[in-house]
């Protein structure tokens, strides 16, 4: 991917682009999975735009961290002992990130990292280690005026597996279908709509099942510029989880009911982000 950039921004007058910013969210909601409440989100990225940001190259990282453990802990939560809270255990997360956007055509690759004791590549069989994504998706907005998006996400490296009947680890290839549509609303709100689906037996579903639609969300934010120097945004968000979704998960649990993962099927999330 890095090659294929340098070739095209060779060909065209390129110029030099970077983004940094943080988000506080009141829960970590990742395509329709509880990952943990009160989050610190910091992101940064540096790149290149040309033919008027039709082409984009990014290269950066995102991470996060939760307010009940600002330090990297190591190992697995252990459900004996004392004070233990399933809502409250946080593995920090760090994700790597490359993108090349093509006229709305995106191609990116993601390698995701949990602090827990493992190694930052983790293999077939590790548990708990870290993945690899590949990601292919089109905007409709840069040709078009529509808010049209659609893409796909699937896991080709890391611990990503199920285990067949004789016991055997097999690549799960877990991948994610995103379809939305954001308007632009007066005032500078915008409003999300996003449709989220697993095509086969993946992590979305506990490895378990085939195709299952995950991830029903609404998205509602308001922006301000401050002086061209950066950007606030204040945003909420809910979702539905429609997998195994019945009568006792399909509310929103309190403190100390185990919620992680697609256990709950209810989420939802506010924040506060800035950017320069």
């Amino acid at each position: 991917m890095v090659v294929m950039a340098a070739t095209v921004l060779s060909a065209s007058a390129a110029e030099f682009a970077y983004e940094a910013g943080a988000e506080v969210v009141s829960s970590y909601i990742w395509r329709g999975l509880y990952n943990g409440g009160l989050s610190l989100q910091p992101t940064a990225s540096i790149g290149f735009n040309a033919m008027d940001e039709k082409i984009q190259f990014r290269i950066g990282a995102w991470g996060s961290v939760g307010a009940s453990d600002w330090k990297f802990r190591t190992g697995q939560p252990n459900p004996d002992a004392e004070g233990y809270n399933p809502n409250t255990y946080f593995v920090p997360e760090v994700d790597i990130i490359a993108s090349l956007q093509l006229w709305g055509l995106t191609l990116g690759a993601t390698h995701y990292y949990y602090f827990g004791g493992t190694p930052f590549w983790s293999g077939l069989e590790d548990e708990g280690g870290s993945q690899t994504e590949v990601q292919i998706g089109y905007h409709f907005g840069t040709l078009t005026k529509a808010g049209l998006y659609f893409n796909w996400y699937s896991i080709v490296a890391g611990n990503d597996v199920y285990y067949t009947d004789a016991h055997e680890a097999k690549r799960a290839w877990s991948s994610y279908i995103e379809i939305g549509y954001d308007f632009d609303l007066p005032h500078d709100i915008t409003l999300g709509l996003q449709v989220g689906m697993t095509p086969w037996k993946s992590l979305y579903t506990d490895y378990e099942g085939g195709f299952a639609v995950n991830n029903v969300s609404v998205r509602l934010g308001k922006s301000w510029d401050i002086n061209d120097v950066c950007e606030i945004e204040l945003f909420g968000s809910g979702s539905v989880n429609t997998y195994g979704i019945n009568k006792d998960n399909c509310i929103v649990r309190e403190a100390g009911d185990y919620k992680l993962g697609g256990v709950q099927k209810l989420n939802g999330t506010i924040g506060l982000g800035f950017w320069f």
